[in-house]
């Protein structure tokens, strides 16, 4: 879908190379703008030792797959004019340093759109390019603290509580994504450039809509719940035989298809739970007469039986069960690729399906400055010329 699409990728770790990736899946040609030293920080981030130092550490290979590698010293006067080069016929630029770098550098947008003014330029920072936080340094957890996503976690045992993935850095990359899907669209019917400021505090906020929707039109403060879905009960996890059980009985119908399927018929006219707000308020007393009868049986009897009668559940697996499960094999979330000197790895291809155009990963994540040859020479700079600048340290 984005053929012919040219986007620079100077972005480092993990909410910029994901949203790279996204357009990289999609058709676009992503070049990705390294130090010549070591390349992106996620090169050397991993739990493979030998994997990290030879600059494909596992967090670089999780993100990076269809992108070309081009390595350049963007801080030698050599580096800034090669850039210019490289930024006079490109579609988009991402970078995701702290704000000002790039204006330092004399790379900012406002240089770079008099060179080319269709240029869409996306900057990705912890808090924006504005206001009094703007020059704070950020990581994920960091944002997970200060947006109020890790208070709303956990139960009144354990809290605050960190979600267990890069989940602030993961949706400013969505974001991200998103943002530069409508700007080209924009360009498109109007021919204009764009600058897009990504923050990633302002990007997880909007997730947490429903919780802070009770807080700011409400006046109710986030309740720790833990497993259970505040919205409804009985609605979250609940002990088996075996292990744990996931039912969202969100509506009255599935509330009494609960009780039928577990053979308690009479707390459909229990006064503390006949009513959807007055079972909210004593699911803790509910919760242990449901777990009695779903003692009795495997999970997965129970799953079965749920769905059946039209009630959503589903078994809480592992990690690896998940990457695993048939649904996810069928839909080809996982893709496999070669990569030289790794051998063969499993990444995440695209997982919206389009009808007629696929979003498969085409090529393994690059070895730092493969690409050099050939996006150079497309710049203008021969072989002699290439080994010039690289013995200066420009690439």
């Amino acid at each position: 879908m984005l053929e012919g699409v040219k986007v620079l990728d100077l972005t480092n770790v993990l909410s910029g190379p994901f949203a790279t990736l996204h357009l990289a899946l999609l058709g676009a040609d992503v070049i990705k703008v390294e130090n010549p030293k070591d390349g992106d920080l996620a090169r050397k981030l991993g739990i493979v030792p030998a994997f990290n130092k030879a600059l494909m550490g596992t967090s670089f290979l999780a993100q990076n797959a269809n992108k070309k590698s081009v390595t350049l010293n963007t801080k030698s006067p050599e580096g800034k004019e090669i850039f210019r080069k490289l930024v006079k016929d490109a579609d988009v630029l991402v970078e995701n340093f702290r704000p000002g770098v790039m204006d330092r550098l004399g790379l900012g947008y406002a240089s770079l759109k008099e060179i080319n003014p269709k240029l869409i330029y996306c900057a990705i920072s912890g808090f924006g390019q504005t206001g009094p936080d703007a020059l704070k340094p950020a990581y994920d957890q960091i944002i997970q603290g200060l947006s109020g996503e890790m208070a709303v976690n956990g139960d009144e045992r354990l809290n605050p509580l960190r979600t267990g993935f890069p989940v602030c850095d993961t949706v400013g990359g969505l974001n991200a994504a998103f943002a530069l899907m409508a700007a080209l669209y924009h360009r498109e019917r109007t021919g204009e450039g764009q600058f897009i400021d990504i923050s990633l505090l302002d990007s997880i906020m909007p997730l947490m809509g429903w919780v802070a929707a009770n807080l700011l039109i409400a006046g109710q403060e986030p309740v720790l719940m833990g497993n259970d879905n505040f919205t409804a009960a009985p609605s979250g996890t609940f002990r088996t035989r075996d292990g744990f059980i996931n039912i969202a009985a969100n509506k009255q119908e599935q509330w009494e298809s609960v009780c039928n399927v577990l053979g308690v018929p009479e707390l459909k006219t229990d006064p503390r739970f006949q009513e959807r707000d007055t079972r909210k308020k004593n699911r803790k007393e509910l919760t242990p007469l449901l777990e009695a009868r779903l003692a009795g049986e495997d999970t997965d009897v129970w799953v079965e039986k749920l769905n059946a009668n039209d009630v959503p559940s589903g078994a809480i697996l592992s990690l690896k069960e998940a990457l695993r499960q048939p649904q996810v094999r069928h839909r080809g979330v996982l893709q496999k690729t070669e990569v030289p000197g790794v051998g063969e790895i499993e990444v995440f291809g695209l997982t919206a399906l389009f009808e007629g155009c696929s979003g498969d990963v085409a090529t393994p994540p690059p070895t730092l400055g493969q690409h050099n040859a050939e996006i150079y020479e497309r710049a203008g700079l021969d072989e002699a010329a290439r080994a010039e600048l690289k013995s200066k340290g420009v690439i």
